[in-house]
């Protein structure tokens, strides 16, 4: 049986079928997950800007018109999702390890040693990855992410943030510059990124 398309869920959910809803639910959360944990860099976090991104999506569906397609729509909302948490995070005042209460602090650190050396290998490229994430600009780190993790194109990315095309463009050669500097001076770059930049990027 063919899947339905998103534009006729969309249009059966403005019908009224509310539980319709939850077929694009189905086909998104993962990706929508895996974004909101790229940009925030924590998993409970991550779930709390899933469901809100989704929540944001199900009460603006009316507004989407169909311009473009619903993923690139979705993935939008839920990169601005994580900027207004990444932002309002950087508002609070941070209370250094230890200053809190006297309180002993501990640190979930995962025992690595019994790990096979691929399996280890590949998880620490990913935190990594995930460090040198955070240490980009939160435009950066949203349009790196959409375009790598989102799948997006440059035309759909200008589109979905209201930039020139180019301006995309020279954003995410100067985010990716930015990252793979960071994962050379770490000691660990995975080899898809170093070969993106020694090229300049993609075309």
């Amino acid at each position: 049986m063919t899947e339905m398309l998103d534009k006729d869920i969309i249009d059966r959910v403005n019908d009224g079928d509310a539980e319709a809803f939850e077929e694009l639910v189905r086909r998104y959360e993962k990706t929508v997950f895996n974004i909101a944990l790229r940009m925030v860099g924590d998993r409970d976090d991550a779930a709390d800007m899933t469901q809100e991104a989704f929540i944001k999506a199900y009460g603006s569906l009316g507004s989407f018109h169909g311009n473009s397609k619903f993923s690139v729509w979705l993935y939008r909302i839920t990169t601005n999702v994580c900027l207004d948490h990444l932002r309002a995070k950087a508002r609070k005042k941070q209370v250094p390890l230890g200053l809190a209460d006297d309180a002993e602090q501990e640190l979930d650190i995962p025992d690595m040693r019994e790990m096979p050396e691929e399996q280890l290998m590949r998880k620490l490229s990913m935190q990594a990855v995930q460090r040198g994430l955070e240490r980009l600009a939160p435009e950066h780190r949203q349009i790196l992410i959409m375009r790598e993790l989102g799948g997006m194109s440059y035309a759909e990315i200008s589109s979905a943030l209201s930039l020139e095309e180019g301006t995309v463009k020279s954003r995410i050669f100067r985010a990716r510059k930015n990252l793979c500097a960071f994962l050379l001076a770490d000691g660990n770059i995975p080899d898809s990124i170093a070969s993106k930049n020694r090229k300049g990027g993609d075309r």
